[in-house]
């Protein structure tokens, strides 16, 4: 189903970009208020910080590695956010979900809470460990899920808009009539597939590399990231290969391939489509060209 276009409009509150931001698409009654760790006391004067809400403590991410995110719900946010703030050190900024009309109930929470640890494991994008469990489904009547549902479908625009696409699987389903393009990087030993995304590019699950790195990228920002995606779980070692366990997304295409490959490349030349035309070829070559 083709997504339907949306207006989103973005209050800054001390006229700092960097600073606190309230984001609500115009026709719905939820915001997000973006606040960063350092600004916490400035968020906690505000009248929205006492409402019942769902919240994202969202910590950056090291080179290779996933972002992390708690995801909690309450109703007496100054005390949990304060309580976070003395015990959690993962997390540089908070995401705040509530009502413009302070309709949020602790019900509502609860099941926001629980569905979206749920939707949050399929994205599979961030590390979820600070959350022990995703506990049961709570008994919600059939009209407040409904309205659970719009308000987490909201929530989530939103929170992909800000930047944390928390719920956005890196690979994301083809469109009707518009199927996936797949990339291929192979060598002997070597079979990668990937997508080039808005994002940046894709390698998917079960794919194989090389194991071992080539000495020249031994101590180099290349021999660090393939030993994070190791540490984190993304590939495993198998026989003389490392596979990946996950689709995993890179910030360009020479960062995937160099992860495959154990080596520097330029991926724009690595990757091919099956036909065997680079990257490259097919999406920097033609931009801007006629036909």
């Amino acid at each position: 189903m083709k997504t339907q276009a949306k207006t989103i409009q973005i209050f800054l509150p001390g006229g700092d970009p960097q600073g606190i931001r309230v984001a609500e698409i115009t026709t719905r009654i939820v915001q997000l208020i973006e606040v960063p760790r350092a600004l916490l006391p400035e968020f906690l004067k505000m009248p929205e910080s006492n409402q019942v809400a769902l919240y994202f403590l969202v910590g950056e991410a090291e080179d290779g590695a996933e972002r992390r995110v708690y995801i909690g719900q309450t109703g007496d946010l100054p005390a949990r956010l304060a309580t976070h703030n003395k015990e959690k050190a993962f997390w540089t900024r908070a995401l705040v979900l509530i009502s413009r009309t302070n309709s949020l109930t602790q019900t509502h929470a609860l099941f926001l809470e629980w569905y979206s640890l749920q939707r949050a494991k399929q994205a599979a994008r961030y590390d979820l460990s600070e959350n022990r469990n995703g506990g049961s489904k709570p008994h919600t009547p059939a009209p407040l899920e409904a309205d659970c549902l719009e308000i987490f479908e909201t929530g989530q625009t939103l929170l992909a808009t800000l930047g944390y696409p928390v719920f956005e699987p890196v690979a994301k389903p083809s469109e009707a009539g518009n199927p996936a393009e797949f990339f291929h990087c192979k060598r002997s030993g070597i079979d990668g597939k990937g997508l080039y995304t808005p994002e940046g590019f894709v390698v998917l699950k079960g794919s194989l590399g090389h194991q071992a790195d080539a000495p020249s990228i031994t101590g180099t920002w290349a021999g660090h990231l393939r030993q994070k995606l190791r540490d984190s779980g993304v590939v495993q070692v198998k026989g003389g290969n490392i596979e990946f366990l996950k689709d995993h997304l890179f910030a360009s295409p020479s960062t995937a391939a160099v992860a495959l490959l154990g080596r520097t490349a330029n991926g724009w030349v690595e990757w091919k489509s099956a036909e065997g035309k680079t990257l490259d070829a097919l999406k920097r070559q033609g931009v801007g060209g006629t036909d």
